[in-house]
């Protein structure tokens, strides 16, 4: 664990920005040490990749939403033909890919997804382009709300959607619950699968400027400035009996360590790893 920056000293870390020195008292994103320590050697510390050309950055990120999907598919995130997970193009950014209606996750393939335009029509992807209603009416709102969003994940994984019956948020118990403390929000409205375009706009509304929705009856809606950092992100079950709260100050400070975007991205690192290692790369075709 990151120790604690007392008055007198400096660390570095991710303050959610990428690799920036951070002031004492601060939270560092591990490893956090001392920058006498660090110097020299915190810029071989992994991080996203950037392209100069868009139509290699196209590529790339659809490679890592294929694989995306094979975790959540290995995870058991996905219900039948529920869930999905779009990704603004670099390219085109009022567009976005997304997993073709009907095709299991596991399965998902680069060459497989497809993108679909502001208008809802399928306008590049695989052979099979049947588009989930649903995920175009709640992604592309999301998109359109949120031009800091990359990608959206809404799944109907069994423990995200038992918790989502009880119409409230979560507690911050845990380490990992300190990343959505104070930035997530409870939907507190079900009408059904989201076939309009009004149902969509209300949940990006209630959205607002936080990192996860808990869609009451429904599932979970997650966003994020990358695709691995949605994989980071999970809801854990109520167990019912009295809980010790983590107070808010102690909350805030893990928040800056676990809940940035770059502790996201970090953190989901070792899944896209062995999703690779796992299919050989096959999910790339």
């Amino acid at each position: 664990m990151a120790p604690h920056a007392t008055e007198s000293s400096t660390v570095e870390g991710f303050n959610g920005h990428g690799m920036e020195p951070v002031n004492a008292g601060e939270a560092p994103l591990e490893p956090g040490v001392k920058k006498s320590v660090a110097q020299g050697k915190m810029v071989e510390f992994p991080r996203p990749p950037k392209f100069d050309d868009k139509y290699k950055e196209r590529d790339y990120l659809k490679g890592r939403l294929a694989a995306a999907f094979r975790i959540f598919g290995k995870n058991g995130f996905d219900e039948g033909v529920a869930g999905h997970i779009t990704m603004r193009d670099p390219v085109e950014p009022d567009s976005f890919w997304v997993n073709p209606f009907g095709v299991a996750f596991s399965h998902i393939n680069k060459s497989d997804l497809i993108r679909v335009g502001p208008n809802g029509k399928v306008v590049d992807g695989g052979d099979v382009r049947l588009l989930n209603t649903a995920a175009y009416m709640i992604h592309h709102a999301v998109h359109v709300a949120r031009p800091d969003v990359v990608c959206a994940a809404h799944s109907h994984s069994i423990y995200g959607r038992t918790w989502c019956t009880l119409g409230r948020k979560l507690d911050t118990i845990t380490q990992d619950a300190c990343a959505f403390h104070n930035d997530h929000v409870t939907y507190n409205s079900f009408n059904g699968v989201v076939l309009v375009e009004k149902e969509g706009q209300d949940i990006a509304a209630c959205l607002g400027n936080k990192k996860a929705a808990l869609l009451q009856n429904h599932g979970l809606l997650t966003v994020g400035k990358t695709i691995e950092e949605l994989m980071a992100e999970a809801a854990a079950a109520y167990t019912g009996q009295k809980l010790v709260i983590i107070d808010d100050e102690q909350a805030e400070y893990t928040k800056r360590t676990v809940g940035s975007p770059a502790a996201g991205w970090f953190n989901a690192k070792p899944m896209f790893d062995m999703i690779h290692r796992e299919t050989q790369g096959a999910y790339l075709q």
